[in-house]
């Protein structure tokens, strides 16, 4: 029996493995290639992270994918400090700091991780249900999991399913990914292993 079992687990790591296989690295651990920042908010590499911070403005920031995107899956990390007030667009478009689109939350305990919020639109689409929110770790690395396919999306916060939404709009939509910054200030994000699947 712990033989067959330990084959069955051997099997899930190659699948794991291959798919893995597919994805691309958004985040080359040294520089935002492949990024644009958009606002004046901080963006900036340190010891292989990626950090978003506050500026002295104190607005809105983005850092967007140069590269369109449709359907996805995407796999993430992220660690807050102090506010800790983020978030994941996808299939959004962005002119100066004024983004439309649709955002996973990213945010302190009681905030709505997981959920997704349709910006410059109808607002708040889903949330998790609140006894969801004790996944989230606050002030360590997190796990987020994003799939975008048609009109469905599907978030992950530490392999624990958050929401699931079916939404013709975002159905009939394509766009950047990109990590947000919340105005305010006093914010600081990290972000590591960014990780894109097409489906």
């Amino acid at each position: 029996m712990k033989k067959y079992a330990s084959l069955f687990i051997l099997f899930l790591i190659a699948i794991q493995a291959s798919v893995f296989a597919q994805a691309e690295s958004l985040f080359n651990g040294k520089d935002l290639s492949g990024w644009e920042i958009y606002g004046t908010e901080k963006w900036y590499v340190e010891d292989g992270v990626l950090v978003c911070e506050s500026g002295p403005d104190r607005e809105y920031g983005y850092l967007g994918t140069e590269k369109v995107y449709k359907d996805f899956e995407l796999i993430l990390e992220f660690r807050q400090s102090a506010d800790g007030n983020s978030g994941v667009f996808f299939r959004s478009s962005i002119e100066g700091t004024k983004i439309t689109g649709w955002q996973a939350e990213v945010a302190p305990p009681g905030n709505n991780t997981g959920g997704i919020y349709e910006s410059y639109g109808r607002g708040w689409l889903i949330k998790p249900e609140p006894e969801k929110d004790k996944y989230l770790k606050f002030g360590q690395w997190n796990t987020m999991k994003i799939r975008v396919e048609g009109a469905r999306v599907e978030t992950w916060l530490n392999a624990h399913e958050m929401i699931s939404l079916e939404d013709d709009k975002i159905g009939q939509a394509k766009g950047i990914i990109a990590l947000q910054i919340h105005s305010g200030g006093g914010i600081k994000v990290e972000w590591r292993n960014i990780q894109v699947r097409e489906l």
